[in-house]
């Protein structure tokens, strides 16, 4: 169906665009035009003065809507999350697989392959967050499922052939060699859960990684003569860094200080987000633990960050108030900066003809009111 919104200011990524008209068709956007110059073959919807914006891209989602990834790997949680983060501006996502036996990772990675290729809203591929992690830097993931990375991990890790993967581990505890060839198969390796120091970080990097996981949570410091997995994280100006901005996993002036640090359009805004957005119940369990969140924190009953409560417009908006980044700013790195990492920024973060029609119609407090994903509107 040919749709022309109308009376809603447009940010296309770069900038804000008054007296427009986009155009959606066939689930593309097809182009943007004055008001009035709108083809008659258009049905016009009137937008009544909200802002539309590029739909939200968030790359570590462990669940939502009361569902975890882990406690059933299957297309029908997968539906589940995403509906959950749909209404808080998410129209892409990883779910998110933590530590866990390698067959579970191959239900999760089957689950995904799936859900691509029936269209569930949202799902661009998958992130593998462990097992082949440190247990020195463990957080909140279950050290018995940790195993270090072997060439036949390496052919499961890369098996997703219609969607991206993303496979966090710790550069340590497996060879650059298998970076390499993860790297040389598709697949985003990033650094997290790690206990690396800067030689060991700057020498995966060589190899191959190229992002970073909850920059600054469970990984080694920055420190004044070692500058551990941080420093080289802000100091490397092709890799990203992931950005939990809750209150809560980093101080809002550490983050202040890396965003000076790391060349722009580097940091992405991330959830790692749990069952308990989108849901009703503030508690779910997690390997047999009760993880409760209190005021927006996830976390264990002795005060281990277990993941977080955020959303991704709620990340915008303390993106905004807490580190001081103007709102267009904080928008791309929601929204464009992922795309660009995951190589899709050609096809979103953007509102731009030939892009994909995956995009929000927001109000002044940044509150979803209609949200299209390829060209499918749900109304909120």
């Amino acid at each position: 169906m040919k749709q022309a919104l109308i009376r809603a200011p447009i940010f296309t990524g770069d900038e804000w665009l008054e007296h427009r008209a986009l155009l959606l068709d066939g689930g593309l956007i097809k182009g943007l035009v004055a008001e009035d110059q709108v083809p008659t073959d258009y049905r016009v919807e009137d937008l009544h003065g909200t802002r539309l914006i590029p739909g939200l891209i968030d790359t570590q989602v462990n669940g939502g809507g009361g569902a975890l990834f882990n406690d059933a790997p299957t297309i029908d949680t997968l539906r589940t999350i995403g509906a959950a983060h749909r209404r808080f501006g998410t129209t892409g996502f990883l779910p998110t697989l933590i530590s866990d036996d390698l067959d579970i990772v191959a239900r999760a990675i089957a689950a995904v392959h799936q859900a691509i290729a029936e269209g569930v809203p949202g799902v661009l591929g998958i992130h593998l967050e462990g097992p082949f992690l440190n247990p020195a830097r463990k957080g909140v993931h279950d050290e018995s499922k940790f195993r270090r990375l072997t060439p036949e991990a390496v052919d499961l890790l890369s098996s997703l052939d219609n969607g991206f993967t993303l496979v966090t581990l710790a550069p340590e505890r497996t060879t650059p060699e298998l970076i390499r060839d993860l790297s040389q198969r598709g697949v985003m390796v990033a650094a997290g859960h790690t206990a690396a120091d800067y030689e060991q970080t700057r020498t995966a990097l060589a190899a191959g990684v190229r992002s970073f996981t909850h920059l600054f949570n469970a990984m080694t410091p920055m420190t004044s003569r070692e500058p551990g997995v941080v420093g080289a994280a802000l100091e490397d100006p092709d890799s990203w860094c992931g950005l939990i901005v809750d209150g809560y996993h980093v101080h809002a002036a550490t983050l202040k200080v890396a965003l000076a640090a790391k060349r722009r359009g580097k940091m992405v805004l991330v959830t790692d987000a749990m069952p308990t957005v989108g849901a009703q119940h503030k508690q779910f369990t997690l390997k047999g633990e009760t993880i409760h969140a209190d005021n927006g924190r996830c976390a264990t009953a002795d005060g281990t960050l277990a993941g977080s409560d955020l959303d991704m417009l709620s990340a915008v908006r303390n993106t905004v108030a807490q580190l001081e980044q103007p709102l267009e700013e904080a928008l791309r790195m929601a929204s464009l900066y992922p795309a660009q990492m995951l190589g899709l920024d050609r096809e979103l973060g953007r509102l731009a003809p030939g892009c994909r029609a995956s995009l929000l119609a927001v109000d002044d407090q940044l509150r979803v009111k209609q949200s299209w994903i390829d060209g499918a509107a749900q109304q909120f």
